[in-house]
This record gives structure tokens, C-alpha cells and sequence, in this order.
């Protein structure tokens, strides 16, 4: 009978246990921390305004090219008997030296029959100058008056004078034709190709190479309109560029200068071009095995030397948007400022007159920012650490609240 009991009245006890335990538990169960709403500022980076004084390079490029380059012709005619070592491609070459030379017999023929010529004509026109004086003679006593020039032999003098003239004129021309069959340089060069070979014949005109100078290079540089006020002078711009060019796998670095303004713009790219030159690019005059030579058709990239302002502030190029930059107040609210841009380069933009020192200015891409808008400053202690410190205050004097009410009881 107990047994039935218990069996009947089981389920109730663990019933009635369960509700006891979770009653329990219910009493003793702590509040949830509360926490303040927290407001999310965003983060920028910022950089401070120092205005400085600014050399305003301008940037360009340009093919390297000879300031002299001369197509060498040949001005007699025969056959080629030597060509010099030094007459290839790639060749070095002094002014005067011998690169080629001609078959010269017939030439000299024609110098041995000149100076026959001129010999000849010399003793014709002494043997006429002696017949004049005898004709004087002759004539001394003349009773007519005057004697005739052509009883003097005046006019047969003259006749003999200028065919000496003529014999001398060819034997000069004889003489260059010969000096002609030896192909020389007429300036220190290099030889950008040559045209023929061993045991051609040529004739007058032939071509026989091309020769560059190596004592001077050109750059021509081309440049936008606006920027020639950037120059020390725009009509005379003789300033220092400097070129560089990536050879044997590093850069090289070299000085030049601007030499004159082409004063045109050109149809194409609306450019106006200058033109630098630098000294010796070979280096046959000034060797220094720490450089390397400016060898023509090098692509090269130039810095002019621009003019120098005062108060200029260089931002990075990113950093302006619209011809304006974000600047961030003492207070971290935002500033949309309009700023006045001098110029530009690849990397940087240059503002004057429209900062001033030490104004804060964001350098984070974050684009969108609005005028007065609450940001926090990276490395700075914004308001969003103030608000989250007093949160976690508040939560800490909640929690001894509570420890307290479950000590008393």
C-alpha cells in the first residue's frame, strides 16, 4: 500500500523539487551589466601644415640626339683601295682622321699634267714680258707720239698673264681632287653607319656613312605652355636640368642645360619644347669610371630647375580632391577647404596662401567626410575613449551594488 503511495505521489515530489531548485535560482540570478550606447567616430590621419620655400622642378623627357650629324659623301669618283678600323658602326672617330681612301693615279695624272700646264704657261708669259721690252726698245724713237699698246705687245701680255691664272686654278683643283680620295672625319664622332665596303667603286655623291658629333647632346624637352612661368626667365631659360636614364641596370645621372625656347607650340600635343645640351656625353674628354655615357637615342627623363617660391606647402597628391583638402580642427570637426593649387607633379601638389602653420590636414581616403562632422585623430584621445571609460565605470559600480544586496541578504 506504501509502495503504490510513493509511486503515485514520485512524480509530484521531483515536480515540486524542480520548481523549488529553479525558484532558487531565480532569487539569486545577477542583472545583466548595462552598458552605454557607444557612438563610432571615424579614425583619420593627419598631417601638419609647414609652409616652406620650394624650388618649382618641372618634369619632362626626351630622346637623346647629336647636335651635329653630317651624311658623308663621297665629292670624287674611283674605286675604294683601304677602309680604316675605325670606320664601323659604333666607331670613335677624331676630327681629321683618315677613314677611307680612293684610288689616287688618275688624280695624281691629272696634278703632274696641272703643275706641266702652269710651267708652261710661266715660260710663255716670261717670253712674252721679254718681247715687251724689246718692243720699247723699238719703239723708243718712235716720231709718231705715243707707241701702240699692241706694237708694246700690251695685250699679248695679258693674254699670257691670264693663262698663268688658269694654269694655277687647275693645278689647285687637281690638288683638292687629289686631297679628296682620303675620306676624312670633319669632326670628333661616332659612326652611326656605314655604306660601303672594300673594292666598291663610288662616284661622286655616293654615300659612305653617317657621322654624329659627340661633343655635344640635345634633349628637346617638351613642356605645357603654362609652365614656362615656372622658369628663371622664359626668353633666355638658361637653367640646370638634370637627366637620368636607367643603364646597366641602375640609374645614371646627368647634369645639363637649357639652351633656348623653341617658341612654338606644336600642333600635336600643344607643348612647348626646350632644349638641353650636355657637354661631352661620350666622355672622350673627362673620363670617370664612376659614370656612365649618354649614348644617343638613350630615353632619358628630365628635372628642370624651376623658380624658387616662398610659402609653399607640399601635400601628397592623393590628399587633395577637387582642388580642396580636409582639414581637421582643434576641436576634430571637419573642414572642407578650397585651396589655391601653384602646380602639380606626379606625386605632390603644391598649395600656397591657403594654409597656414600647423593646421592639421587629413591624409586618410576617406571621402565621405562632411563640414562639421565629428572624427577622432589617429594616436589621439578622442571622444569615443572618453565615452567608452565612463561605460565602464558605470558597469563597475553596478556590479559592487551588487555584490552588496547578496551580502546583505
Amino acid at each position: 500500500m506504501l509502495k503504490k503511495l510513493f509511486r503515485f505521489l514520485l512524480p509530484f515530489l521531483i515536480i515540486f523539487v524542480f520548481v523549488a531548485l529553479a525558484g532558487i535560482l531565480l532569487s539569486t540570478k545577477q542583472e545583466p551589466e548595462k552598458k552605454q550606447e557607444t557612438t563610432v567616430l571615424p579614425v583619420v590621419e593627419v598631417i601638419s601644415v609647414e609652409p616652406q620655400t620650394v624650388s618649382l622642378n618641372l618634369p619632362s623627357y626626351g630622346v637623346v640626339q647629336p647636335k651635329h650629324k653630317t651624311q658623308l659623301v663621297t665629292e670624287v669618283q674611283g674605286r675604294i683601295l683601304e677602309i680604316a678600323p675605325a670606320f664601323v658602326a659604333g666607331g670613335i672617330v677624331k676630327k681629321g682622321q683618315k677613314l677611307a681612301l680612293l684610288e689616287p693615279s688618275d688624280y695624281q695624272a691629272d696634278l703632274m699634267q696641272a703643275q706641266a700646264g702652269l710651267a708652261q704657261a710661266k715660260a710663255i708669259l716670261d717670253e712674252e714680258i721679254a718681247r715687251g721690252e724689246v718692243a720699247k726698245i723699238e719703239f723708243k724713237d718712235f716720231d709718231g707720239g705715243v707707241a701702240p699698246e699692241l706694237g708694246l705687245r700690251i695685250p699679248q701680255l695679258k693674254k699670257e698673264q691670264a693663262n698663268v691664272k688658269s694654269a694655277q686654278a687647275a693645278l689647285s683643283r687637281a690638288q683638292r681632287n687629289l686631297d679628296r680620295t682620303v675620306i676624312r672625319a670633319p669632326f670628333d664622332g661616332i659612326i652611326k653607319a656605314r655604306s660601303v665596303d672594300l673594292g666598291q667603286y663610288i662616284t661622286v655623291g655616293t654615300k659612305l656613312g653617317e657621322l654624329y658629333d659627340i661633343g655635344i647632346a640635345e634633349v628637346r624637352l617638351p613642356l605645357p605652355n603654362k609652365d614656362l612661368a615656372y622658369l628663371e626667365s622664359i626668353e633666355k631659360p638658361e637653367t640646370t636640368v638634370t637627366l637620368t636614364a636607367s643603364l646597366a641596370g641602375k640609374q645614371v645621372s646627368w647634369l645639363g642645360k637649357i639652351v633656348r625656347n623653341e617658341n612654338v607650340v606644336d600642333e600635336q600635343n600643344r607643348m612647348v619644347y626646350l632644349v638641353a645640351e650636355v657637354n661631352d656625353p661620350y666622355m672622350q674628354q673627362e673620363s670617370d669610371i664612376r659614370k656612365l655615357p649618354l649614348k644617343y637615342g638613350s630615353f632619358v627623363n628630365a628635372v628642370i630647375k624651376g623658380r624658387s617660391v616662398d610659402g609653399i606647402v607640399k601635400l601628397p597628391r592623393y590628399v587633395v580632391r577637387d582642388d580642396s583638402v580636409t582639414i581637421i580642427k582643434d576641436d576634430n570637426t571637419v573642414e572642407l577647404r578650397d585651396v589655391n593649387i601653384v602646380r602639380t607633379d606626379v606625386d605632390n601638389v603644391y598649395i600656397k596662401g591657403s594654409l597656414k602653420v600647423g593646421e592639421r590636414v587629413s591624409v586618410s581616403s576617406n571621402n565621405s567626410l562632411q563640414n562639421g562632422q565629428q572624427v577622432k585623430v589617429l594616436g589621439e584621445e578622442g571622444p569615443e575613449e572618453l565615452i567608452e571609460q565612463v561605460a565602464e565605470d558605470d558597469a563597475a559600480i553596478t556590479q559592487s551594488d551588487t555584490k552588496e544586496e547578496q551580502g546583505n541578504d
